[in-house]
């Protein structure tokens, strides 16, 4: 089965090009081209290509509009942006609004090749660069007051959780570490008053989560 695609580029002689050279890929065949949004949305749904090659920045309705009403019209429709921009506020809203996959402008023609198979195959694709920038973001994003475990808890305190989700009894991390029950207790209470738990039912589930053990 060929793929059937859909080019959306406000420049004529970039979707000429496009086609061109999609067209001797043996599995795809351009089905239609369009210059807007508006006009993308009239034809995926005259076509319903398997994939449509998306710009973003484009006159009547950009191509961000455009994949979010494609996409909410027609789920089973990918979305590849293919665009110039590498700015991470371009790159999200995108994928925010159901693209699959985004390719730069200036990347090979083979990787705008595999990224239309890959999305094809209801998978997504973002280029090495894109990717740094999605994790940039990610990182960004991450809470400043979603405190790590380890932040947290001493080596020590963490050493004891871990020993306490295992199971061991008071009196063996007491052995464990050769210091006295008391110890022990007044360890395992900070632990419980850092994080806010109650029992060693939820340490043991707190410390699952976080990674200090697995419970085998």
């Amino acid at each position: 089965m060929r793929l059937k695609i859909l080019l959306v580029d406000d420049h004529t002689i970039v979707r000429e090009g496009l086609r061109a050279l999609l067209e001797n890929e043996p599995d795809m065949e351009v089905v239609a081209e369009a210059g807007t949004g508006r006009a993308a949305i009239q034809l995926a749904r005259e076509h319903h290509p398997h994939v449509v090659v998306m710009d973003i920045a484009m006159p009547d309705m950009n191509g961000i509009d455009a994949t979010r009403c494609i996409r909410e019209a027609m789920g089973d429709v990918r979305v590849l942006a293919l665009s110039v921009e590498s700015d991470r506020r371009f790159v999200v809203e995108v994928l925010k609004a159901g693209a699959s996959g985004y390719v730069l402008k200036d990347s090979a023609f083979a990787e705008l090749a595999a990224a239309i198979r890959t999305i094809a195959a209801n998978k997504p694709y973002l280029g090495p660069r894109i990717t740094e920038i999605i994790i940039r973001e990610y990182l960004q994003r991450i809470p400043s007051d979603d405190t790590l475990t380890c932040d947290m808890l001493t080596q020590r305190e963490r050493e004891v959780l871990q020993l306490i989700a295992d199971g061991r009894s008071t009196k063996e991390i007491a052995f464990a570490f050769d210091i006295s029950i008391k110890t022990v207790e007044n360890q395992r209470h900070n632990i419980m008053q850092k994080l806010n738990l109650h029992s060693i039912a939820e340490l043991t589930k707190y410390a699952v989560r976080e990674g200090l053990t697995s419970l085998r």
